[in-house]
C-alpha cells in the first residue's frame, strides 16, 4: 500500500527517472507509472533495457485507465548540456536519480568511470534540477555509502553529500534514500 504522500507527489505530475532501464530504475518506473503521473520520463544510456521498460509500461498502460504520457530519452546523465536541455524542456516536478554504476569489483578496476557517472552525473542532475526549479529530487543511494570501503561506495557517499548541499543551498526537499 502506497503512502498517500507518495501518491500526492506523483499523481498528475511530471516525473523523471534517470537510470530508468536499470534494476532499481525500471521497478521504480513501474510503481510510479501505476500511480498515474501526467507524464513519466525515463532516461538511460543503455538502449535495450530502456526499450524493454518502455514496452513493458506501454503494455501496463493497456490494462489501466488514465495512465499518463510516457517519454524515453536515450542519453547520458553525465552530459551536462544534454541534461540541462532535457530537464528545462520536460520541466519535471520530481526527479528520481537512479542512474549509477553499482558493481563494486568493476568500479575498483574503473575508478574514473565510477567518479564520472556516480559523482559527475549526480552533480549534473542536481544543477539541472536546481536551475529548472524542480520541486523534489530523490537520489537513490546504497548501504555501501555508509563508511565506504570501496570506490563505488565512496562515489555514492560523495554524491549524497552533493545532494545535501544542494538541498541546503536551494531550500528544497532534495534527499538521498
Amino acid at each position: 500500500e502506497h503512502a498517500a504522500g507518495v501518491e500526492e507527489i506523483i499523481r498528475d505530475r511530471t516525473v523523471l527517472i534517470t537510470g530508468g532501464g536499470g534494476s532499481i530504475g525500471s521497478e521504480l518506473a513501474r510503481q510510479v507509472f501505476a500511480l498515474g503521473p501526467r507524464r513519466l520520463i525515463l532516461v538511460d544510456r543503455a538502449e535495450s533495457p530502456l526499450y524493454l521498460i518502455q514496452r513493458d509500461l506501454e503494455t501496463q498502460r493497456g490494462h489501466q485507465k488514465g495512465s499518463g504520457e510516457l517519454r524515453v530519452h536515450l542519453a547520458n546523465v553525465a552530459s551536462r548540456a544534454a541534461m540541462e536541455r532535457m530537464v528545462a524542456a520536460e520541466a519535471p516536478n520530481v526527479i528520481f536519480h537512479a542512474a549509477a554504476y553499482k558493481h563494486v569489483p568493476m568500479m575498483e578496476d574503473h575508478p574514473s568511470d565510477a567518479t564520472h557517472v556516480n559523482i559527475g552525473g549526480t552533480m549534473v542532475m542536481l544543477d539541472a534540477a536546481a536551475a529548472a526549479g524542480v520541486d523534489r529530487f530523490v537520489f537513490v543511494s546504497t548501504d555501501k555509502a555508509v563508511r565506504p570501503s570501496s570506490v563505488m561506495g565512496a562515489s555514492k557517499r560523495i554524491a549524497e553529500m552533493l545532494v545535501a548541499d544542494t538541498a541546503r543551498r536551494t531550500g528544497r526537499p532534495y534527499v538521498s534514500v
